[in-house]
């Protein structure tokens, strides 16, 4: 059919107005014709929105380097999922939380800020503590992504201080049971993350099952307040359920299920980003309870691992992950999806010794030292990344690497510009990610132990040195648990220690004494990174 305009023919030659005229309504109704073609063409909002790929950070509690069968094939727990996950992502060997206890890894890991920089070394204690260690203004990964154009989300245990006020309206700052029966919880809590760059956050403020309060924040809001004293009578008892303290509990809070709330939360978190923002990228957070001691699997989970209630928990934690993973499938963006899955710290004692005693499984294989520790066991966790097409599949990187890198990496990737003035640990290791990167990124890292400041370790090509006698955090002489572990110092008079890696990865000989001048630099290596306040180059 013959197009109007192009067949219009006057009857007398028109002015230079109506040619002028003419001339514009053509070219507005071709305009036209090419835009609406091009707003077929071209990709929907939801497809826009979606080039920046989502990101999942999965942070299990407790969880060692050897409880996962990828990583320790004498595991006496099956982890099939995140057995799934290395072989369809990358599976770092040489990977490190910040610290060896919860509170200073979380802060590292979400800041990219060694916490040890903190005036109380990133330590958080049971209860209602506060403030927040992450300053209201701190570049984080929540704020950092959601400046440019992410939904953030946080589900599960927070651990990073929140403050709860009394009925005058005063802060409360201490642990036990009194001051969680003291809160007035008409009031808003501050410092939780929807306060830190979290749009939505739903869990705890410490340890779930362990610290005192057991009931649920959401938001900045306790909507059903822990009222009662926590009835013990009718919990499991066994090995690893001793670390329950007699706090205050919500009569909706079932310290059997927790894992399972907190899973329920992310899903919805999930499903409710697809259909209410499906222009948007997201990040969640999902901080989880499990291995945490107690060991409270819940009720579908006990006696399925063969190996007694911690591995029954460890099952359950692996299976958590699966349903995560199958949710990002069901909402057909597993491909553009980032996820992350990694550990604050090694394993805890009764969870290594029960384990190690009772079914031959351990923790911490194939490295020295626990939970609080700054030998490897204390700190060397798994790290595990999956972003299909784009990171290698089925590789393994012993890239040297800290869960600070976290922040400059998603920063590379995603084009952020991080300013100097933040995330100042922080190394990009996108490049090891991306290409699996042979070439060490890091030539050196800090490992914090349970003591904060006074307790670090630095390690440097094949050497680490501590500066510190023992462990840096569990007392292996005296603990009663631990002294069958226990490896004498082959130089008990030495200050500190230095170990060679590549000749003794299972730090054994310290050879503090046979090379001063290793001691020497790496002592100085130490000193000016704490003095100079950052290492990110």
């Amino acid at each position: 059919m013959t197009n109007a305009t192009h067949s219009f023919e006057p009857e007398s030659t028109p002015s230079t107005q109506q040619q002028l005229k003419l001339a514009m309504t053509t070219a507005m109704r071709n305009l036209t014709v090419l835009f609406l073609t091009l707003a077929c063409l071209a990709p929907t909002a939801s497809i826009l929105g979606n080039e920046k790929p989502n990101v999942l950070v999965i942070y299990a509690d407790d969880l060692g380097f050897g409880d996962v069968r990828c990583y320790n094939d004498e595991s006496k727990v099956a982890t099939p999922n995140l057995d799934a996950l290395a072989a369809q992502g990358m599976r770092f060997s040489d990977a490190h939380s910040a610290a060896t206890v919860c509170t200073p890894s979380r802060y590292s890991l979400l800041t990219g800020q060694y916490a040890f920089r903190l005036p109380n070394h990133g330590r958080v204690f049971a209860g209602l503590w506060g403030p927040n260690l992450i300053a209201p203004k701190q570049v984080n990964l929540a704020t950092m992504l959601k400046d440019v154009g992410y939904r953030t989300g946080c589900v599960g245990k927070w651990h990073l201080g929140m403050t709860f006020f009394d009925a005058e309206g005063q802060p409360i700052n201490k642990g036990g049971r009194e001051p969680v029966s003291q809160a007035d919880y008409s009031r808003d809590v501050e410092g939780t993350p929807v306060d830190r760059g979290f749009d939505y956050f739903f869990g705890t403020p410490a340890c779930p099952t362990t610290d005192w309060f057991y009931a649920y924040v959401d938001g900045n809001r306790v909507p059903n307040p822990p009222k009662k004293k926590i009835d013990k009578s009718n919990l499991p008892k066994h090995p690893y359920s001793k670390d329950c303290r007699p706090g205050m509990i919500a009569d909706n809070f079932d310290m059997e299920a927790v894992d399972l709330k907190f899973l329920e939360k992310s899903l919805e978190f999930i499903k409710n980003h697809r259909r209410e923002t499906p222009d948007r990228p997201f990040f969640l957070f999902h901080s989880m309870q499990a291995v945490h001691l107690p060991s409270f699997a819940a009720e579908e989970f006990k006696n399925k691992s063969g190996s007694g209630p911690h591995g029954d928990f460890i099952f359950e934690m692996d299976h958590i992950v699966g349903r995560l993973l199958d949710a990002l499938k069901q909402e057909k963006i597993a491909d553009n999806t980032i996820v992350i899955f990694t550990s604050d710290n090694g394993p805890e004692v009764d969870a290594v010794h029960g384990m190690r005693n009772d079914h031959q499984h351990d923790g911490s294989r194939p490295w020295r030292g626990i939970k609080r520790d700054n030998w490897e066991g204390g700190h060397r966790v798994p790290f595990i990344v999956r972003w299909p097409d784009r990171v290698p599949a089925g590789t393994v990187s012993d890239q040297l690497m800290c869960q600070t890198d976290i922040i400059a990496s998603l920063a590379s990737i995603l084009k952020i510009e991080l300013p100097d003035d933040c995330a100042e640990d922080s190394f990009d290791l996108g490049p090891a990610w991306l290409s699996n990167q042979e070439k060490p990124i890091r030539d050196h890292i800090v490992h914090q132990g349970f003591a904060g400041i006074r307790k670090l370790a630095i390690r440097s090509g094949e050497w680490k040195y501590l500066n510190h006698q023992g462990s840096g955090g569990n007392n292996y002489a005296k603990h009663k648990k631990l002294q069958e572990f226990h490896v004498p110092d082959t130089s008990p008079s030495a200050p500190g220690q230095l170990y060679n890696m590549v000749q003794d990865p299972g730090e054994t000989k310290n050879l503090y004494f046979e090379h001063p001048e290793i001691v020497e630099k790496l002592s100085a290596k130490l000193t000016e990174i704490k003095e100079a306040g950052r290492s990110r180059k």
